[in-house]
């Protein structure tokens, strides 16, 4: 489970974009925390912890406990907005959580145990389909990754979401089909070789069919030429 992040911040008391712009040439991002029954309240954060809890690569998947006007307030980050040259933080939304709250997230996927997959020891490559699961998970249990296990995995099969198993209060927000996660294809090389057999075989058949054909001829030229 992720581990849950402290913002410390201010409330915001002026709006726009006028406002916003000042508050980032002092080293503040405009936020807001919006939800749980309750008027948004804007406030503002420092945009060097922020970048550092984003470096964390968990950040959108972390409860995040905003400590603002003396109170703390559990949140979920839900978008966060980068400026287009800089690429730094520029605003952030903040979801207002109740405490038995469900949340929907995406969770990142990581494939383990290769080394126990025929079809990679055998030269196959796993095709990720989906790098990441949107599941609906309890609040105070979202996953910090997603585990799959490749073990007797071999070329030309599939893993399907149904081969997972979610922790314990997620669960897949797609339920109305048997999604792929990933494939074990061949490698480009086995490709090439089968495709050429396969060529050579549709040639050598083809040779074949003429050979017996050009028989049929000569031997009715024969049989016109005995007449």
């Amino acid at each position: 489970m992720s581990d849950a992040l402290t913002l410390p911040a201010e409330s915001r008391e002026r709006a726009g974009k006028g406002a916003s712009r000042a508050l980032r040439r002092e080293g503040r991002v405009p936020a807001v925390i919006y939800g749980g029954k309750e008027d948004p309240q804007s406030i503002h954060v420092e945009a060097k912890l922020l970048t550092q809890q984003l470096g964390t690569g968990h950040f959108m998947n972390s409860i995040v406990m905003i400590e603002v006007d003396g109170k703390s307030v559990r949140t979920l980050p839900k978008d966060v907005a980068f400026h287009p040259v800089s690429s730094r933080p520029i605003h952030v939304d903040f979801l207002r959580l109740a405490k038995d709250a469900k949340v929907d997230v995406n969770v990142p996927v990581v494939f383990v145990n290769e080394e126990a997959s025929p079809g990679l020891k055998k030269g196959g490559v796993l095709n990720v389909v989906r790098h990441e699961l949107e599941l609906v998970c309890d609040a105070d249990k979202i996953p910090t990754e997603i585990q799959i296990d490749v073990t007797g995995r071999d070329v030309g099969e599939s893993i399907h979401i149904s081969h997972v198993n979610l922790p314990v209060g997620s669960a897949s927000k797609i339920d109305d089909r048997d999604f792929t996660i990933a494939t074990i294809v061949a490698p480009s090389a086995l490709k090439k070789a089968e495709g050429a057999a396969a060529a050579a075989e549709v040639a050598a058949s083809g040779s074949g069919e003429g050979e017996s054909a050009a028989e049929e001829a000569e031997a009715g030229e024969e049989e016109g030429g005995e007449e």
